[in-house]
């Protein structure tokens, strides 16, 4: 004995799971919830549901006050160790990013990270992946009083020449 498939859902009970889905996403701070629903979203095709979670779980990490700069900061690190999880399968720390927060702070790094001559891997890959919001360079923008002229100077420059528009990641 078979049983009868489950009917296809109506493009209107597709839309009220989703934003179901999109409410939900917004009140979790569990990331083993969160990574369980991105994988969920993933599988049924979901993207804008994965992609809140994703955004959500870097969000929810906890190093320090959220909406802070420094919190700007983890967000970008987990973010981009996220992603290198689900590419590769295994945990990737940002090891000598994190090194560097610990002995200099977090705003030290990103200024250290933003003025270099040369763009960071962390830098090339949240480009990559199509997050120039996640970059050190976008949080310097978005904390301009945490930072001196010379380091917002270089930030727009480096976004500048990855074709990304400085002023749609400012806050």
């Amino acid at each position: 004995m078979t049983t009868p498939a489950s009917p296809a859902l109506t493009a209107a009970q597709i839309a009220a799971r989703d934003a179901a889905a999109l409410t939900r996403v917004a009140q979790m701070d569990d990331p083993d919830k969160l990574r369980n629903l991105m994988a969920n979203a993933e599988r049924m095709g979901v993207t804008k549901v994965r992609d809140a979670a994703f955004r959500r779980l870097a969000y929810v990490q906890p190093e320090a006050d959220p909406d802070s700069v420094e919190h700007d900061i983890w967000q970008s690190i987990h973010a981009l160790e996220q992603m290198l999880l689900e590419e590769r399968g295994k945990t990737v720390r940002l090891t000598r990013t994190r090194q560097k927060i610990k002995r200099d702070g977090e705003i030290a790094t990103a200024a250290a990270l933003t003025l270099k001559t040369t763009p960071s891997d962390g830098f090339a890959d949240l480009i990559e992946r199509g997050h120039p919001d996640l970059t050190f360079e976008a949080v310097t923008l978005r904390h301009p009083g945490a930072f001196d002229d010379e380091t917002r100077d270089a930030a727009r420059t480096r976004l500048e020449g990855a074709g990304i528009d400085p002023a749609s990641l400012a806050a």
